[in-house]
């Protein structure tokens, strides 16, 4: 049904009225609600194949037993395809499945066997920055932060400058969650940390699904995401991926489990540790096999569509909302190509804008001073030029 909606949108840049002719109704639950939903950016809506597809899972559970462990794994390493297609990754063993972009992030801590140097910026999100400083309170790394400019930007010029050959490992994110900035240069920053002889980690949680994402351009070593927002497959479908020069073997983490040995099924117990072929080597223990039936349909959805389009659409809607914006005296930023998918409007009474236009049926969000508007395939121009007349007013009655 997925392939055959987006068959029927034909070639060429999406359109809302064949959107609404031929996606709009594979969302039809969601689209029941009454509201103009437009925090896309922080909970992506679920297609109404979802629920069939996650039955499906319990399905085989029901009916087979531990016998569906064949398609469960059948699931988990088309999951892996379909990221890996998404992100431009070589292979698709190199992207791991892990219930969280955090439990990505201390994999790859977990390879190194002394206390490390980071660097990173303070505008990471808290799924990892929460973590770093743990890591950092219990003497595992030390931390070295980039501050963003007056502005509230990054760059990575800045980055670049705090690498040393003390550095172990960058972390940064290609969108950043408050601002939406599109970190540009990400090359040059695994360039410059490579030749220090430092790794990188890229978050992608704000990219994949907005934009095209090349990990194989990067040539980034490790890079995290998951599957809440922009594809659509809720909490617990999230991914590590691995560049194939860290699969050889020699790179092992001491996040692990069963499911990392050599032959998991095979049950051998050597007394020296037998890791998994490749990425497989990267995997923990019992996978939770929900969330990889939860995310089928979004990832098919978005694969079918294609990256490329979905950008071109969200700058298009992007432009439409900053316009109905501006011609209410309202200064937002979006739509411009070094913007992710959201449009941020900043007040210092940000958060509490977004809870009264809540109550005016218009979901949305804050972080901080920064209020995130986010359209995507299922919203309509109308919904954004309404959403910009309820913003004006929620201002107006501050």
């Amino acid at each position: 049904m997925i392939r055959a909606a987006v068959h029927a949108l034909g070639p060429g840049p999406l359109s809302e009225q064949a959107l609404v002719d031929h996606v709009h109704p594979l969302f039809s639950r969601a689209l029941s609600r009454s509201e103009i939903y437009l925090a896309n950016h922080s909970l992506g809506r679920p297609l109404d194949r979802t629920a069939a597809d996650v039955q499906e899972a319990l399905d085989a559970w029901y009916r087979d037993l531990n016998g569906a462990w064949d398609p469960w794994v059948e699931a988990i390493t088309a999951y892996r395809a379909r990221l890996a297609h998404l992100i431009n990754a070589p292979r698709p063993d190199s992207v791991v499945p892990k219930t969280s972009a955090g439990q990505g992030l201390r994999a790859v801590l977990n390879t190194f066997d002394r206390p490390i140097r980071v660097v990173t910026t303070r505008g990471e999100f808290d799924s990892l920055d929460f973590i770093l400083k743990v890591y950092r309170q219990h003497g595992r790394l030390e931390l070295v932060y980039v501050e963003p400019d007056a502005e509230g930007r990054f760059h990575v010029d800045d980055l670049l400058a705090a690498i040393d050959q003390r550095t172990d490992l960058v972390v940064v994110s290609q969108v950043m969650f408050v601002s939406g900035q599109v970190v540009t240069g990400l090359d040059r920053l695994v360039k410059g940390a490579h030749a220090h002889g430092a790794k990188v980690l890229i978050d992608l949680y704000h990219a994949v699904g907005a934009m095209p994402v090349d990990v194989a351009a990067l040539d980034t070593d490790f890079a995290v995401g998951g599957c809440y927002k922009y594809l659509r497959g809720g909490t617990g479908a999230c991914y590590l991926y691995v560049h194939p020069r860290h699969l050889d073997g020699a790179l092992t983490t001491l996040d692990t489990g069963w499911f990392a040995k050599r032959e998991p099924f095979g049950y051998q117990r050597p007394e020296v540790p037998l890791f998994g072929e490749g990425g497989d080597a990267f995997l923990e223990s019992t996978p939770a096999i929900l969330p990889i039936y939860q995310a089928k349909a979004g990832l098919e959805l978005v694969c079918e569509l294609g990256p490329s389009r979905i950008r071109t659409y969200s700058l298009h809607q992007q432009s439409i909302l900053v316009g109905a914006l501006s011609e209410r005296g309202i200064e937002a930023r979006g739509a411009r190509e070094d913007q992710g998918a959201f449009v941020v409007f900043s007040h210092p009474r940000a958060v509490e804008i977004a809870k009264r236009l809540m109550a005016r049926g218009v979901n949305t969000d804050a972080r901080h001073t920064s209020l995130r508007l986010c359209p995507d395939v299922a919203n309509t121009a109308d919904e954004l030029r309404i959403a910009a007349e309820k913003l004006a007013e929620t201002i107006q009655s501050l």
